[in-house]
């Protein structure tokens, strides 16, 4: 099997599963995006998914993405769901139609910059680490609260929403209270801005039911697509490494 019809049988068995959620919680399948997580994987793979009808995609590491966008369609929209340092920010604001990841004040700041200097305005969401767990970055709930105003003052980023990596469990039900303090905690965001924030980004290939259950609009998928990453898939050289916000 080659990987447009792996792809596809996987897309099919993926939709089908976000279908049953969605009834599940009365909500339209329309609603939920899902971004194939890229990362490790050559442009081939990412040229097979957009046959099959992928067109969201998202990578963990900027340096990674600026080899590989360039040979992949131009047809397809790119997010970054990894840690951004500020040093990458540049590439980042060249590379990205939305930056998924971002975790500071600092941070947004400096995309505010190099925005400004691209002439773009640049869709972002703030990543909250929902759990404190020191091994994750990402805003405390109560930190993103304090400075949110700040953010929002920021002309050159358009605040769409919130974004988390739960504690990884097994079981998807116990991470389901962490996907529900997301989305009360985006339902308080709302109130200080007095603005909606449309998107939830949340759930990889363990979990996605649950989070589409809990309020998700992007579900961060990899695995569940193309399979666990092998000997066989060639990684793009990158620099660093971080722990990735995806799948």
């Amino acid at each position: 099997m080659d990987w447009t019809e792996r792809i596809a049988a996987n897309l099919a068995a993926v939709n089908e599963r976000i279908r049953a959620a969605c009834a599940r919680a009365g909500r339209d399948p329309a609603q939920i995006t899902i971004v194939a997580v890229t990362k490790t994987h050559p442009p081939e793979v990412v040229r097979a998914a957009a046959v099959c009808g992928l067109r969201v995609f998202g990578e963990n590491r900027v340096q990674e993405a600026k080899a590989k966008i360039p040979h992949c369609p131009s047809s397809i929209h790119w997010h970054l769901i990894g840690h951004l340092q500020t040093n990458k920010v540049r590439d980042a604001v060249a590379l990205f139609e939305m930056i998924q990841s971002v975790d500071s004040l600092r941070l947004a700041e400096e995309i505010q910059r190099r925005a400004e200097q691209a002439g773009r305005r640049l869709p972002v969401l703030l990543e909250v680490n929902v759990a404190g767990e020191a091994s994750k970055s990402g805003y405390s709930p109560d930190r993103l609260l304090e400075e949110l105003s700040a953010l929002n003052a920021l002309p050159r980023l358009e605040i769409q929403g919130l974004m988390t990596v739960p504690p990884w469990s097994p079981d998807p039900e116990r991470v389901r209270p962490w996907f529900r303090k997301l989305r009360e905690l985006k339902d308080a965001c709302e109130d200080r801005l007095g603005a909606p924030l449309p998107h939830l980004s949340m759930g990889m290939s363990q979990d996605f039911e649950v989070a589409v259950e809990e309020g998700a609009t992007m579900v961060r998928l990899g695995t569940v697509l193309f399979g666990p990453r092998a000997s066989t898939v060639r990684p793009i050289p990158v620099e660093g490494a971080d722990p990735g916000t995806g799948d």
